[in-house]
């Protein structure tokens, strides 16, 4: 039987689209504490690695929940999740942050800047491909990271796994499914 490409988080996909559901009728309370504890760090974490700047990392928090709270009432649950939503905003709010030369820290003489656009996109993209891979299931993670960050053969992928060679095509295609719908869900159809 195929590995399915439904992420264990099934529960907690739909309890936060009820908490946005519940942000979007008017309750900005409770509901958008609870998506916020659970996606603070994260989002900070990205702003770092993209921005590479602390308060440039919280505007970016800042920016992104007070875009989700705006927005909350045209999330389609049929359509991603709020995690795919909520990552595809702060994306967008960082390519905004980046490029308003009014929230860069001013260069001292002859520095260069951290990236020029092609390398904020580069950056960027690396970090939205390895959040859609840590969404995997660890068993699809494992093989897609033995056979494209380690160039092994699915025949060295199993070996080193330990299962059927069979077993790791069958991880191999589904991973690259899931992980497809992944950066689907974080707004990246490129």
């Amino acid at each position: 039987m195929p590995l399915s490409t439904a992420s264990p988080s099934v529960a907690a996909d739909a309890e936060e689209a009820r908490l946005l559901a519940q942000v979007a009728s008017g309750d900005a309370g409770a509901p958008l504490h609870a998506l916020y504890a659970r996606y603070e760090r994260r989002l900070f974490g990205l702003g770092l690695r993209l921005l590479g700047d602390r308060g440039l990392a919280e505007e970016l928090v800042q920016e992104t929940w007070v875009r989700m709270w705006r927005s909350a009432g045209r999330f389609d649950p049929e359509r991603g999740t709020v995690r795919g939503l909520l990552f595809t905003v702060a994306r967008r709010a960082a390519v905004d942050l980046w490029r308003r030369p009014s929230s860069r820290p001013p260069a001292e003489a002859g520095a260069e800047p951290p990236y020029d656009e092609a390398g904020f996109e580069r950056v960027l993209e690396a970090v939205t491909v390895r959040d859609a891979m840590m969404s995997l299931s660890s068993a699809h993670r494992e093989v897609l990271e033995l056979v494209y960050d380690h160039d092994l053969s699915l025949a060295d992928a199993a070996e080193r796994l330990g299962v059927p060679l069979g077993t790791a095509k069958t991880r191999a295609f589904y991973g690259l499914r899931a992980l497809r719908d992944a950066l689907r869900e974080r707004g990246w159809d490129e």
